[in-house]
């Protein structure tokens, strides 16, 4: 892969005549007070009595082809935030060269700042050529009063970003001039003190496929950087290659900030691949960032799929929000499942069943959704199957739905296309009957409700609510058990606590009254429970044994088969 990685500081990241520029439709810029007080304490934390020896800037991540014009895929915010820190310092020693203070050696002074760090005016025209160029949104402002500052600075008409940008100018002017300047020099030696404390791990790739890869890499290894920006950068200069008018761009623009609005930056890219596959050949995650750059080349083809993105964000909002009101009852809590079980491998079927069938034949959707629950349980729950192989058959079936396959126009077809990732009874009854699920992870617990409510359910006891503290989960041997359980020394304590047929349910009151008792002294609060799955322990099995847990767990993965049955 054509990248590198180096560590650098402020001084060398500005030096060689080097310039940086923030792609024509990255984000604007947004710090404000939080962030600047917060690398201004940084700062701060480089003088005083025990000093640190530096501060990490943390990553940027540029592209270029040539090594001297540098594309500022992630960094802008610090990049552009630490610019405006620089030329607080320019402003205060012009201030101090006006008043007649060292007036000579102050101007010199900013000028070589300027030249350093900033970059160089143009002597005849004042136009700047500066180092650093900001989004198409923020560059004037920053070039014409910043950099430049011909005129003072306006106090309407301003864009957000654009306040942002003069409000983070004015408080470092501010910050030096209250805690460090006490004179030019001292204004000086701050700044270039800090130029060489400030530190950035820099990677530079030579085009946007490899930036992605670098994104999604640095991101599976809690490097938060957004690979929405650089879809966004590729999608809208593709369009803006063929000249749209302002306002195509503007209205393209705004579709986009309301999908990322809705969705959130982190979650846009899965979103883009869930909607690409479901209606396409699977793409792995790896490769999303290349396909579209492949397929989506020209303005019709970014206009085109920044509509359907816009269509396709709120359904796929609600297919992770199990209580949005899209939802009927029986949707959510089929949707409640796949939340609690944290499966999504199917969404990109779902969203297509729902394109399709939704709005005249919404029954369908609903058996489909009902239908893949029930094969999650099976699949990812009890048998923890391989997720490639059930999100390649489910990619597969939602390419056929969303090209109007005759082969695919029922719920009854599409579920039949669905048997590959469907677990039989055999070997589905088989690892339900060796199943555990530690109450120590939340999740797990969480699950093992469910689990328990539905065999409740099923043998009839009603419906109660999982999430009510009222009930609790009972372990009939004790996690941490007292006496009267000699039968089960370590190992086999270990082997049979978390078992599932060592659990059932219990009122919290009653199952606090029981505590860790022997079993005999138990029975009687089971004979007594609200629960018939409880109910049955009392009435079937006279003591607690390996055997008795092996024997329940199996009668509960029969019911299970039935519980968790795909009719179609």
């Amino acid at each position: 892969m054509n990248f590198n990685t180096s560590n650098q500081t402020f001084r060398q990241l500005m030096g060689n005549g080097v310039s940086y520029h923030v792609p024509f439709f990255q984000r604007d810029y947004s710090w404000n007070l939080d962030e600047w007080d917060d690398l201004w304490q940084d700062i701060m934390g480089l003088f005083g009595e025990d000093p640190e020896p530096a501060h990490y800037m943390g990553y940027l991540v540029f592209q270029s082809s040539d090594g001297k014009g540098f594309d500022i895929i992630d960094g802008q915010q610090r990049l552009a935030t630490l610019s405006l820190l620089i030329l607080a310092g320019i402003s205060c020693l012009h201030d101090l060269s006006e008043t007649g203070a060292d007036e000579d050696k102050n101007r010199r002074r900013a000028e070589q700042l300027r030249h350093s760090y900033i970059g160089y005016l143009d002597p005849v025209t004042l136009i700047p050529a500066s180092k650093l160029t900001l989004n198409r949104r923020n560059d004037r402002f920053y070039q014409n009063y910043l950099v430049a500052p011909l005129q003072k600075i306006p106090q309407r008409g301003l864009s957000a970003s654009e306040r942002l940008l003069s409000a983070g100018f004015v408080w470092f002017v501010d910050q030096i001039k209250h805690q460090v300047k006490t004179s030019g020099e001292e204004v000086a030696r701050f700044v270039d003190f800090i130029v060489d404390k400030l530190f950035f791990t820099v990677i530079t790739v030579m085009d946007e496929l490899n930036a992605f890869t670098v994104f999604e890499t640095l991101n599976a290894r809690g490097v938060r950087l957004s690979s929405t920006d650089l879809l966004k950068n590729y999608l809208f200069s593709a369009a803006n290659a063929h000249q749209p008018h302002d306002l195509e761009i503007k209205a393209l623009e705004d579709r986009w900030e309301g999908i990322v609005g809705l969705l959130g930056s982190e979650s846009f890219p899965e979103f883009l691949r869930v909607f690409w596959n479901s209606r396409n050949r699977r793409v792995r995650k790896p490769d999303l960032f290349k396909t579209i750059r492949k397929e989506v080349v020209g303005k019709s083809d970014v206009f085109a799929l920044v509509r359907d993105l816009d269509a396709n964000a709120g359904i796929y909002a609600a297919l992770r929000n199990p209580l949005d009101e899209l939802w009927d009852a029986g949707e959510k809590k089929w949707l409640k499942e796949l939340s609690l079980f944290d499966v999504r491998q199917p969404f990109s079927l779902l969203l297509s069943v729902y394109r399709r069938f939704a709005q005249d034949d919404r029954k369908t959707f609903a058996r489909v959704l009902r239908a893949i629950a029930i094969i999650s349980f099976r699949y990812n729950v009890i048998c923890q199957m391989r997720t490639n192989e059930q999100e390649r058959v489910c990619n597969r079936v939602a390419a056929r739905v969303a090209a109007n396959d005759p082969s695919m126009a029922t719920a009854a077809q599409i579920i039949r296309a669905l048997k590959p990732i469907y677990v039989e009874d055999k070997p589905f009854i088989g690892a339900f009957s060796e199943k555990e699920l530690r109450t120590t992870n939340s999740r797990d617990k969480k699950t093992l409700r469910y689990i328990l409510f539905e065999l409740e359910r099923h043998a009839g006891g009603g419906e109660y609510n999982m999430e009510s503290a009222a009930s609790t989960i009972e372990h009939i041997l004790p996690e941490r058990p007292e006496a009267g359980w000699e039968l089960f020394d370590e190992h086999r304590h270990e082997a049979a606590v978390y078992r599932l047929g060592n659990m059932t349910l219990m009122n919290a009151g009653k199952n606090r009254d029981i505590g860790n008792a022997q079993y005999r002294d138990k029975i009687d609060a089971y004979e007594k429970s609200e629960f018939k799955i409880t109910k049955k322990i009392a009435d079937q099995y006279d003591e607690w044994t390996p055997d008795t847990i092996d024997a329940r767990q199996q009668w509960m993965a029969r019911q299970a088969g039935s519980i968790w049955r795909m009719d179609d």
